[in-house]
């Protein structure tokens, strides 16, 4: 893992620097594996004896210069019936979002649902880090999304990130620290690293080196079922 981790930190900083190094999101890919936005569409009411879960996050979930079907949601919701458990997964993954942009877009998501989510993965924080923005903030903002799905009544699965090497001792000290210790406050589910099994497995990723393809959002979704399907059974 630590070799690999340097490999992320190296990728991750030509990243960031492909990007201008500056706060703003990079341009959006084509619009793939439709996600649930402003100006996207409710999706259809589940049926009666489907659970309904919600994967918002970043491009990792967004299904990133993938085609349709190949993203996270319809690949896990797969994995899932594989496992039988029924379960519609709706896709409200945005491309480029921060942990801030994730909040604020979070009401608007929820609330456009058809019913109050049995689970929602979130996964939000890679983009905070490529840009070095405060591992403060990033934990404020991933508090309150945590929070707000609380108060709704929603169990949360968190897919942690980890700070590529590069960003520095510190920096990694305070990143990573987040998402364990939310788990443990809201009392949610946690995978640890989302690209783990896959970063550093070129056969897996794009040719950016950091998003899965379609093989790897498979590796990815078949390691998650099993925690899904355990966070959502009665």
């Amino acid at each position: 893992m630590a070799g690999r981790l340097m490999q992320y930190g190296a990728l991750a900083l030509i990243v960031h620097l492909a990007s201008g190094c500056s706060d703003q999101a990079p341009p959006p890919p084509p619009p793939t594996n439709a996600a649930i936005s402003a100006e996207g569409a409710a999706p259809a009411t589940p049926a009666a004896d489907r659970k309904l879960v919600v994967a918002f996050g970043d491009s990792l979930y967004a299904g990133y210069n993938l085609d349709q079907g190949q993203g996270l949601a319809p690949v896990l919701e797969a994995a899932l019936a594989a496992r039988g458990v029924k379960a519609q997964v709706v896709n409200a993954g945005v491309s480029g979002d921060t942990t801030a942009a994730g909040r604020a877009r979070l009401a608007f998501t929820l609330d456009g649902l058809p019913r109050t989510p049995d689970l929602m993965l979130v996964g939000l924080g890679g983009n905070d880090m490529l840009r070095g923005l405060s591992p403060q903030d990033t934990r404020a903002n991933l508090d309150a999304i945590l929070a707000e799905a609380k108060a709704r009544g929603i169990k949360v699965m968190l897919t942690g990130m980890l700070a590529s090497p590069n960003m520095g001792a510190d920096y990694a000290a305070a990143f990573n620290s987040i998402y364990p210790d939310l788990a443990r406050k809201y009392d949610a589910a946690l995978y640890p690293f989302m690209l783990d099994g896959v970063l550093g497995d070129r056969a897996l990723l794009l040719p950016d080196g950091i998003h899965p393809n379609a093989q790897g959002v498979k590796r990815i979704a078949g390691r998650l079922a099993p925690m899904v399907a355990e966070a959502l059974a009665p």
